[in-house]
């Protein structure tokens, strides 16, 4: 079994199969066999894990086991305390009310890169970080979330799911999680999940325009939607 941890660069397909120039998790990764658990939208950054588990696919995928993951948000105007509060007891989306959040400001993320292209500065209007922490899965929550309290989002970058972050991996790096690590994850999933029986790793379902899923895909959708 293995587990890779990669960080996905900016505008990058979270699939491998190619439809048009725009560059798939092929520019990244050669290995064989592995295939994303979960999504990360094409204009988003950060933390991806593929694997050739099924079993881990779909545990790392599935909201319903509240795996967390942290996210780095730079966002269009100075965040307030009342922002933060919102963000923190839960956003009012057109499909519901989030769960609470871990929220709070950031001068800048640790070893941040610079993305290319970079964001646009408007020069009357401050930017700031935002360090978001999330136990669901919905689509483009992050980016929703911020933009619902005043706070667009302009850049979006995973730090960490579950144990994992990017420590050490720099935009297109990758490195196999060791077997301690792993058997940190499967104790988490499954403190929070459901027992499940094993099967090969699949391509992720229903890929959409702006994020892309995975080698071919059925037309379903997912349990986990990218943010």
């Amino acid at each position: 079994m293995r587990l890779l941890l990669l960080n996905k660069p900016f505008q990058v397909l979270t699939r491998f199969s190619r439809a048009d120039e725009r560059r798939t998790l092929a520019d990244c990764v050669t290995a064989p066999g592995l295939y994303p658990a979960g999504r990360l939208d094409y204009d988003s950054e950060g933390l991806l894990l593929l694997t050739d588990d099924g079993i881990l696919q779909a545990q790392i995928s599935d909201p319903r086991h509240a795996l967390q993951k942290t996210y780095w948000a730079q966002v269009e105007g100075a965040p307030t305390p009342a922002q933060l509060a919102k963000l923190r007891a839960g956003v009012l989306l057109p499909d519901g009310l989030t769960r609470p959040a871990g929220a709070k400001t950031l001068l800048e993320p640790p070893n941040l890169w610079t993305r290319e292209p970079p964001i646009r500065y408007r020069a009357q209007i401050p930017t700031g970080w935002l360090e978001l922490s999330l136990r669901e899965g919905r689509n483009r929550q992050v980016r929703r979330m911020t933009a619902a309290v005043g706070l667009p989002t302009l850049r979006l970058i995973r730090a960490s799911i579950g144990p994992f972050d990017l420590t050490g991996l720099a935009p297109g790096d990758s490195r196999d999680a060791s077997p301690g690590e792993i058997a940190t994850l499967r104790t988490l999933l499954s403190a929070s999940g459901r027992p499940a029986s094993a099967r090969p790793a699949s391509p992720p379902r229903a890929p959409a325009r702006s994020s892309g899923a995975g080698r071919p895909s059925s037309g379903k959708r997912g349990p986990d939607r990218p943010r």
